[in-house]
């Protein structure tokens, strides 16, 4: 079992905080253990569908995926919490092919991540000239794969296609750090702009304690991704440990403006401007 810090929430904070979250294994050392604390909710939803429960009110705050802080249809500001990001290969967001990537006229996109989609566009725009008609894609266990295909978290370890059957293939996450040399912001917290900023304050600051908790006993988490993940033990050590990474600093904050900045370029979202981020 994953134990809770017994200090992540102050005592007398009298009220729910309601956290929308994403259950892939890349967000367990950040929200492992909450479910057992009374003063919190959290509401699990895939990435795609986090923004929609912060739009109606439904959560105080949700990890969604970075893109909509430019399409949420209320004013959102990004929390100080751990992120999910990365700073090179992610190995949980990639594009399969059977012909040369140069080539590819059309995805089939797995609908779970709004982010990944917008990101595989600025790829193919910055690094091979292309512009990619998306296609809508509900991954799964199959057979009968498109002739390209981006996938999303644990089913790219879990059930993606056979690398001789998809011979080209492209971690974004990799392509990113190559194309500007910054990391890159898969998912951040995002909270309602007229909420209170006391609650975006105390989620922040209950994520952070709990990811610098749970950091410490990454082992209990590693046990549970054997009993019920369909991971390697080995593969999710490494992709807890290094290739997801949790830090929002400075040049976290570059890559993650860079990443608006060209999406905006290329005509993939309309910016708000200035970002609102709630600072301590």
């Amino acid at each position: 079992m994953v134990e809770v810090d017994d200090n992540a929430v102050p005592s007398g904070s009298g009220s729910l905080l309601r956290l929308g979250v994403v259950e892939f294994l890349n967000t367990q050392p950040i929200i492992a253990g909450l479910e057992r604390l009374d003063d919190v909710q959290l509401k699990p939803a895939v990435p795609s569908r986090l923004v929609e429960l912060l739009e109606s009110g439904e959560v105080d705050a949700a990890l969604c995926s970075s893109i909509d802080y430019h399409r949420a249809d209320c004013d959102p500001v990004i929390l100080p919490a751990p992120p999910l990001g990365c700073d090179g290969p992610t190995h949980t967001v990639r594009l399969f092919s059977r012909h040369p990537l140069e080539t590819i006229e059309r995805v089939h996109c797995d609908t779970d991540s709004h982010t990944s989609v917008v990101l595989l566009q600025v790829i193919m725009q910055e690094r091979y000239g292309r512009r990619v008609e998306i296609l809508p894609f509900e991954a799964g266990a199959r057979s009968d794969w498109p002739e390209a295909v981006l996938l999303i978290g644990d089913k790219v370890v879990a059930a993606s296609p056979e690398e001789g059957e998809m011979p080209h293939q492209l971690d974004l996450g990799e392509a990113w750090k190559a194309l500007t040399g910054l990391p890159f912001i898969f998912g951040i917290w995002l909270g309602r702009a007229d909420g209170d900023p006391a609650v975006h304050r105390l989620a922040s600051d209950l994520l952070e304690r709990q990811y610098r908790y749970n950091r410490m006993h990454l082992e209990a988490i590693l046990t549970q991704v054997e009993s019920g993940r369909n991971w390697p033990i080995d593969v999710a050590d490494h992709y807890l440990r290094t290739s997801i990474r949790y830090e929002f600093g400075p040049v976290q904050r570059a890559g993650l403006e860079r990443f608006y900045e060209l999406a905006g370029s290329h005509g993939l979202v309309s910016l708000r401007t200035p970002i609102r981020w709630l600072d301590h």
